[in-house]
């Protein structure tokens, strides 16, 4: 069967201490601060990143070039015989469908297999860790993808956001509307299914906001998860672009209301960040494939 290696990219959140310790490979993605090219966990730190967007400055998001992604893939090769790519969906991407068209390449054909699995974020890192425990069952790189696949609709996250800022910037309301908002305290959250981004609820306050997601969790896991979380296969994720002291309380909270449940949280990723704003905090779940 050969020796199989799971590599992803850093909208997973999977920190370089991270990564060597569950033996995968994760590639920085790029994005820009003014004219400015940076990598996260490369050339730049959280705080300078939160720093700068402070300032108001334009942050863009892009993805890597074919020459390094393929070079990524290259330098797995050296060492696995096969590698399971597992980017950022392709609802909020460009970059996966660029790999799969790449993997068809005859130089990585029947040896990187890209997963479309609808993930982002921290339920992006669980899907890493399933494909991680699917190698190790002995399962084949293809299966491990059709497992991966196969999940795609099973999962969840909604996310609250501290400030109207960055929506503002992005398109997604208009100035009018994000000055109101931040006015009077709104603090919207949005749902997110599988390449899916929508509006969810409004609520005034944070604390509002962290009850509602709190309990649009619990729903989700009684009707749309039924099946799984009676038979302990959900897995509870969370994710924040707050400070670890507000981070921390959210994780606190969220183990209150599911304490029979772990709760796997990371840090969201910069080029996640830089659309969702400081403060930002997330819930969601993910089945085991």
């Amino acid at each position: 069967m050969g020796n199989i290696g799971v590599v992803t990219d850093s909208h997973s959140g999977i920190t370089k201490e991270q990564a060597a310790h569950e033996g995968v490979m994760v590639l920085p993605a790029p994005f820009f601060i003014g004219d400015d090219c940076f990598r996260e966990g490369v050339d730049l730190t959280r705080e300078e990143f939160f720093e700068k967007l402070r300032t108001g400055i334009k942050v863009t998001t892009s993805q890597p070039s074919p020459e390094e992604l393929t070079g990524f893939w290259d330098e797995a090769l050296e060492k696995y015989d096969q590698i399971i790519y597992i980017p950022i969906s392709s609802g909020l991407s460009g970059s996966c469908m660029t790999a799969i068209m790449l993997a068809q390449d005859e130089a990585y054909e029947d040896r990187v297999f890209v997963v479309d699995n609808g993930r982002v974020s921290t339920p992006l890192h669980r899907s890493v860790l399933d494909a991680v425990e699917l190698v190790n069952e002995g399962l084949s790189a293809a299966e491990i993808k059709l497992r991966l696949e196969q999940a795609r609709d099973n999962m969840v996250i909604y996310i609250g956001f501290d400030s109207l800022d960055r929506l503002k910037a992005g398109g997604r309301i208009n100035p009018s509307a994000a000055l109101l908002g931040n006015l009077f305290g709104i603090k919207p959250i949005l749902k997110f299914t599988t390449g899916l981004l929508d509006p969810f609820a409004k609520c005034r306050g944070m604390v509002k906001c962290r009850r509602e997601m709190i309990a649009a969790m619990k729903n989700d896991l009684n009707t749309t998860f039924s099946e799984w979380y009676k038979k302990g296969e959900v897995h509870l994720v969370a994710a924040s672009s707050a400070s670890p002291e507000v981070t921390e309380s959210w994780v606190k909270e969220i183990q209150e209301a599911f304490p029979d449940m772990d709760v796997m949280c990371d840090d969201l990723a910069l080029a996640i960040s830089c659309h969702i704003g400081e403060g930002g905090l997330g819930i969601g779940c993910s089945c085991k494939p």
